[in-house]
């Protein structure tokens, strides 16, 4: 159905990026207005992006799953997802007109989130424990190419499968160990159960092994190869909207909690503060500017993807990820 789609629209896309140039830029988000999703708000706030000449407009969405396809088809000619769900995307519906131009999430939160005083600090600890993971997660996904990467013993642990409602609830009471999850959520998820900060141990896969990385800003390549200037003035902007929330997390705040009103403004800054920590100013951000990726990494990722993932096409980096509209190094340095 999906392809049929694509084909459907592909006739349109040249026309659609006329528009999109003349008029309102729609940006596509993978989820809601959290406090990951500020420096975009930041970014139209504070002038970045229409010093680009873009008019951007921001949709939230229900996941990648939902944003990738909202780019594919020429809906949105920019988007934000996780980059190993558009690599499968892409592996499934080869040819497709998207793919990824700037990374944000250098890292990403998949990760292991147990408690100190249950014993789990490091990777070793969750032999002889009871690990929490949802079948649909993200994280728990990745989780074969940690067990590998740490030398796990896989049959010494016992997992429960949990639904994502009663995860964190579940660790809260001690009735599993540990929990596989995104780092900044299920962290403050149980900060707000009342577990003590200096209880809580966030095992971060990127730190352990695992070279996948994270969210990344996608593109129509139809658009884009026809708007070049637009889509890399658009990616500067983002990069400048960054370094706002970077410098100033709560007046980023601010901008988000513009757009949802219901937002918890102290509990948003604090998700905010932990991705960038955690996800995006790392140091290999903070070095070379954020946006681009390390080939070397990227072809270890892919066979780690493969541990997971049967992939159907030979895998080839160039179609997941490009570097042709990244602006200057400068320009995307988040100090």
């Amino acid at each position: 159905m999906l392809k049929h789609t694509l084909a459907a629209v592909a006739a349109t896309l040249s026309m659609a990026g006329a528009a999109f140039a003349q008029a309102d830029f729609p940006f596509a988000l993978d989820w809601k207005f959290e406090g990951p999703a500020a420096p975009y708000f930041a970014a139209i706030d504070n002038g970045h992006f229409e010093e680009a000449g873009l008019a951007v407009e921001i949709s939230a969405g229900q996941g990648s799953l939902d944003a990738i396809p909202k780019v594919a088809t020429g809906a949105f000619p920019v988007g934000f997802a996780d980059i190993n769900s558009l690599i499968k995307f892409l592996d499934q519906n080869p040819g497709a007109p998207v793919t990824a131009a700037m990374m944000i999430y250098d890292k990403p939160p998949f990760a292991i989130v147990g408690r100190k005083s249950l014993g789990v600090e490091m990777p070793k600890d969750l032999e002889g424990k009871v690990l929490g993971a949802p079948p649909p997660d993200g994280a728990w996904a990745q989780f074969p190419a940690f067990a590998t990467a740490n030398d796990l013993d896989v049959d010494a642990i016992t997992v429960e499968p949990v639904g994502f409602p009663t995860r964190e609830p579940m660790l809260a009471e001690g009735n599993v160990d540990a929990v596989t999850g995104f780092s900044f959520s299920s962290y403050l998820n149980l900060v707000r159960l009342g577990v003590p900060e200096d209880d809580i141990s966030t095992i971060l896969m990127a730190d352990h092994g695992v070279a996948l990385y994270g969210n990344a800003i996608i593109v129509n390549t139809n658009f884009a190869a026809d708007n070049p200037a637009l889509i890399t003035g658009f990616l500067e902007a983002v990069a400048a909207g960054w370094k706002d929330a970077i410098a100033d997390p709560a007046s980023a705040i601010e901008s988000l909690v513009e757009r949802n009103p219901a937002a918890d403004a102290d509990l948003e800054q604090r998700r905010l503060e932990l991705s960038i920590e955690a996800n995006v100013a790392t140091e290999y951000a903070m070095e070379n500017g954020m946006g681009g990726i390390e080939a070397d990494r990227m072809e270890k990722a892919l066979e780690q993807l493969a541990e997971t993932y049967e992939f159907q096409n030979e895998p080839d980096a160039s179609l997941y990820f490009t570097d042709a509209y990244l602006p200057d190094a400068s320009a995307r340095m988040l100090k």
